[in-house]
């Protein structure tokens, strides 16, 4: 793969940035501050590392002006170098770019119409009914069931299963292993006997979401589990049927959605949290990881429960008095009436 150059100056004018420095100088890649090298960009977003930043070989910097020191290193100045970095990261993606066709082992119904600039990886089944958008790439051994629709400029990575009846709007990004569809988690308990329940719902993406590695989005038991526009999921996330997360809203890895919820706009939910089933949780709303939430959320703010690690010893100490607090709680109670008495 040949390397890829920009000029400073070509980077300045495709991020907006102020340039000083030499607007001549190559750069043929991205580093961090202290890994760079003198023809690769880094950049500088938080202050925890501005230590590194006089040290720093690297060719040039993104930087905030307010974050701007004497430096000898040239300069490319943004108020949000890291939106800097995350857009100028693209060009320089070393993911191969996938070749348009269709490979000889791919098996597609008869029915479906592949347009001309869809790539399909070998041992690619697609099964009838399904609509594909322009510039799709569906990676190897992937499986898109019935009545599935992809939008525009889709990627689903190697094996991605796609059950019947999922509907993924325009530049979704699914990455390997992710299975979007499967039947949803319902029984019927009678005399000690779980009964199916048909899950005859579906799933629908809007524009723009990304579906990390191994992650499980379940198809409604009626109506569709939905996920808005712009969503980002992580790896090894479970979504339950008939969930609903609203736009923009971004869940960490091993995050735990239970069934009927609804999760509101602009949410942020860090690894390993947990969402109890029929919430509703209210737009731009943070809950940090290890947190369990098991009732509804009405107003936007942080919300945490998990607590961080301490030496085991402190630990025991504070789980033995944590069986204490009722007992403990009982007796201030008494000491307060005695008090007031």
């Amino acid at each position: 793969m040949a390397t890829k150059r920009m000029t400073l100056a070509e980077i300045a004018s495709a991020l907006g940035a102020e340039l000083r420095g030499d607007p001549d100088l190559e750069i043929t890649g991205l580093a961090t501050l202290e890994a760079a090298g003198p023809d690769q960009l880094s950049f500088l977003s938080n202050p925890a590392y501005s230590r590194y930043l006089g040290e720093s070989q690297a060719g040039a910097v993104l930087i905030s002006p307010a974050m701007a020191e004497p430096t000898q290193t040239n300069v490319l100045l943004l108020d949000d170098p890291y939106l800097g970095y995350a857009r100028i990261s693209r060009y320089f993606d070393t993911s191969p770019a996938p070749a348009a066709g269709v490979h000889a082992t791919a098996v597609i119904a008869p029915s479906v119409v592949v347009p001309d600039s869809a790539s399909i990886g070998p041992y690619v089944v697609i099964e009838a009914g399904v609509t594909l958008g322009q510039r799709v790439v569906i990676g190897a051994h992937s499986v898109i069931g019935a009545d599935c629709s992809l939008g525009d400029d889709c990627v689903l990575r190697p094996r991605v299963t796609l059950a019947h009846g999922v509907t993924m709007g325009h530049r979704c990004h699914i990455l390997s292993g992710a299975v979007i569809g499967s039947d949803g988690f319902g029984f019927a308990v009678h005399k000690g006997e779980w009964h199916r329940i048909a899950q005859i719902g579906g799933v629908t993406l809007g524009d723009d979401v990304e579906v990390g590695a191994n992650t499980a989005i379940d198809r409604g038991a009626l109506e569709d589990t939905r996920l808005g526009n712009g969503v980002k999921i992580d790896n090894l996330v479970q979504v339950a049927h008939n969930v609903q997360i609203g736009d923009h809203s971004a869940l960490a890895g091993k995050v735990g959605i239970a069934g009927s919820t609804r999760i509101g706009s602009h949410c942020m939910f860090g690894g390993a949290s947990g969402v109890s089933g029929h919430l509703t949780i209210t737009d731009g709303v943070q809950v940090t990881g290890m947190t369990m939430v098991t009732g509804d959320i009405r107003e936007p703010g942080v919300y945490s429960s998990g607590t961080g690690h301490m030496n085991n010893r402190e630990w025991r100490k504070n789980a033995a008095r944590f069986r204490q607090l009722d007992a403990m709680a009982r007796r201030l109670k008494e000491l307060e009436k005695k008090i007031e008495g």
